[in-house]
């Protein structure tokens, strides 16, 4: 197992799959000497505590070729002054970040989970750069989480009882699946504006009290592993390309088979949804081809 990234996201994956203890072996690559010797000791520690079976070591990109899974996580340095589209605002720093990593694990024939932000267009940059046919971004399943939190909350219901989705981008444009939500399995009238505001306010209290979201899409990077290395059968929310599209879906895994399984969209949402798959594709296409852009920086 492989982890790209030292940072809050990189960190908390790196614990938790300590816990977990799937693997024998964690690889971790920052760049960042500092910050993965700093990762490597406070793992050894746990692992110590714990009796996990997990070693982690610190390593090079291109030797995780061979690990069953990497998860894809740093970040550029930048400061993001953006007041909308917040997570698109890392476009143009990580991207060459992304293609280079990417290039690394040309032909690389795993599993990679993308976290890094904008994360529906970081997911097909390494897509594109690696060849790695089986890459997922992790953005929708964080959105549907919230979604189904939220509706539990304003529906005064428990939350197990909320079946639905949130597709598209993984930011101001995603689209609330209200036509396909079911709540007990009944249809239900979803009060999409309390929704969107609340899809909009979390992040940005969570970001004010730590700065950044770390244990929620941390837990979407272990779903989405757990499903894609055929440890559970489920469907998980995932960035993967559909009909010629890079977007959120819902993806059912069989064995560790991706199968997208659309929701069902009323008229409105089929527009939001073109909406949101044309505004990723026009970002892409603002790049240049990359051919500059060192990951170790």
């Amino acid at each position: 197992m492989g982890i790209i990234g030292a940072g809050a996201v990189g960190h908390t994956v790196a614990t938790l799959l300590t816990a977990a203890g799937w693997f024998p072996r964690l690889r971790i690559a920052s760049g960042s000497e500092r910050s993965a010797a700093a990762l490597l000791a406070d793992l050894e520690d746990m692992q110590q505590v714990m009796g996990s079976p997990v070693r982690a070591e610190i390593s090079d990109v291109s030797a995780m070729a061979d690990c069953d899974a990497v998860v894809v996580c740093p970040r550029a340095k930048f400061t993001n002054t953006a007041a909308r589209d917040v997570r698109m605002a890392g476009l143009a720093v990580n991207a060459p970040v992304i293609a280079a990593l990417g290039r690394q694990l040309s032909g690389y024939t795993g599993t990679v989970v993308v976290v890094t932000n904008p994360v529906d267009v970081m997911t097909r940059v390494f897509a594109e750069a690696s060849g790695t046919g089986r890459v997922f971004g992790v953005g929708s399943n964080t959105d549907t989480a919230r979604y189904r939190l939220t509706l539990a909350r304003l529906l005064a219901v428990p939350v197990e009882a909320v079946h639905g989705h949130v597709i598209g981008e993984h930011g101001d444009d995603a689209v609330v699946c209200a036509a396909d939500t079911r709540v007990g399995g009944l249809p239900v009238a979803v009060p999409l504006r309390a929704v969107h505001d609340e899809l909009t306010e979390r992040p940005r209290r969570i970001n004010l009290g730590l700065g950044r979201a770390r244990s929620g899409p941390a837990g979407a990077v272990m779903a989405a592993l757990r499903a894609a290395l055929g440890l559970t059968d489920t469907v998980v929310e995932l960035c993967t390309l559909h009909d010629g599209t890079w977007a959120g879906m819902p993806v059912r895994f069989t064995a560790g088979i991706p199968t997208v399984t659309p929701p069902g969209l009323d008229p409105a949402e089929r527009r939001l949804l073109a909406a949101a798959s044309t505004k990723l594709h026009t970002a892409y296409n603002t790049l240049p081809r990359f051919t500059e852009g060192d990951p170790t920086q």
